[in-house]
């Protein structure tokens, strides 16, 4: 469920930290839903340990998940909506940021950027009108 991009900018550690996020504010994620421990998530991703153990305590910290020795982590009850919306707009955001950090390391110009754009936004739109 949780997808690295090891090129992009930001931490895998943080990476991890709001898929887990947006993985509860889209409810794929429930609460008292268990997460992988740390090692066997950080064999999945191949990634450190350590990575994996770092982003659990960010989300500990921010009263995300809850980690109960010997028993495993858990999700806490869901944020009230108008986190969730905090939420996905960061999603969304960061989303956004790295496609444009992408872009810009690839050279595009504003102009082929736009053009490309509001193209593909129309073609998804279009995809989300027949899915409602």
């Amino acid at each position: 469920m949780i997808r690295l991009n090891p090129r992009g900018g930001a931490p895998i550690y943080r990476q991890v930290v709001e898929q887990i996020k947006h993985l509860i504010a889209a409810g794929q994620l429930k609460p008292d839903d268990q997460l992988p421990t740390v090692r066997q998530l950080a064999a999945d991703l191949r990634v450190n340990p350590n990575t994996i153990a770092r982003a659990y305590a960010q989300l500990a910290e921010e009263g995300v998940i809850s980690t109960q020795q010997g028993r495993g982590t858990y999700v806490l009850d869901v944020p009230p909506p108008a986190d969730q919306r905090k939420i996905r707009r960061e999603k969304l955001i960061a989303v956004m940021d790295q496609a444009l950090q992408d872009i810009e390391r690839l050279s595009y110009t504003p102009g082929e950027v736009e053009k490309t754009w509001r193209d593909r936004f129309a073609v998804w739109r279009k995809s989300q009108s027949r899915k409602h």
